[in-house]
């Protein structure tokens, strides 16, 4: 069987006398697209800050290709094959798409006082890239902020997966997305798990997540509710661990049905 790429175990984060983690343990396979599903405040924001080294867990462990890991800083888990995506993309939209592609890495040409930004051959593998995951640009020196909602998030996760991500962390990719733009996004994910990716997908929308998802872990005020893997749960009974299902069943008995 293929060994998981990171592995966490029983993840504990507190700050101060409010517990954000309780024994958080979860895992991604290659290839493989693990859903972390919950409501508001269940924990998922600062699960992934600790998966992608903003924060070190209280207790617990990380193992990474079967090494133990500790990420002092988010850099050493990027360097480790940990790039995670955010809602705000972190993108400049005035600067091209090729700039946004590159920032802080981009290709060089000539030596010494020679040594310049080599547009063309930035120009051309921000083609590549993004043709790769189905988007055809107009022009690779069209500003970023011309791009529909999901093509920017193609950006981001294309630019994640040129620079050697193992392991894609998406936080809400699709919650501000139209219908079309979601679909493009959840076809990009596809193509990404293709090339051998393991892909950690954050949401609260079960649709979306159903569409993609491999395993379906629920976070519920900082512990996990359960893991299952596709075709074990319905989109009904997911929907009902997120939400609360007997907190609702109970107020809905309280309120007479009226829910």
């Amino acid at each position: 069987m293929t060994a998981p790429i990171i592995h966490m175990e029983n993840i504990k984060k507190h700050y101060g006398n409010v517990i954000a983690l309780n024994g958080v343990t979860f895992d991604v396979m290659p290839g493989e697209c693990h859903c972390l599903l919950g409501d508001n405040g269940a924990g998922k924001s600062t699960f992934i800050k600790t998966m992608s080294g903003v924060h070190k867990p209280n207790e617990g462990s990380i193992t990474f290709e079967g090494r133990p890991m500790s990420f002092e800083t988010p850099r050493d888990a990027m360097e480790a094959g940990i790039a995670t995506v955010f809602q705000d993309l972190a993108m400049i939209p005035l600067m091209s798409v090729t700039r946004n592609f590159f920032m802080g890495r981009e290709p060089t040409t000539g030596k010494g006082i020679f040594k310049r930004f080599d547009i063309d051959r930035a120009n051309e593998i921000t083609v590549q890239e993004m043709r790769k995951m189905g988007i055809n640009l107009r022009g690779p020196d069209q500003a970023v902020g011309t791009l529909s909602g999901g093509e920017r998030q193609t950006v981001a996760i294309a630019r994640a997966v040129y620079f050697g991500a193992k392991v894609l962390i998406l936080d809400e990719p699709t919650s501000a997305l139209g219908v079309r733009q979601t679909s493009n996004v959840l076809a990009t994910i596809m193509k990404v798990r293709a090339q051998g990716v393991g892909v950690v997908f954050i949401s609260h929308n079960v649709r979306h997540a159903m569409a993609v998802g491999d395993r379906f872990t629920v976070l519920n005020r900082g512990q996990t509710l359960g893991t299952a893997k596709k075709g074990e749960i319905t989109a009904p009974e997911l929907q009902d661990l997120m939400a609360g299902g007997q907190q609702l069943a109970e107020l809905e008995g309280s309120l007479g049905g009226t829910i």
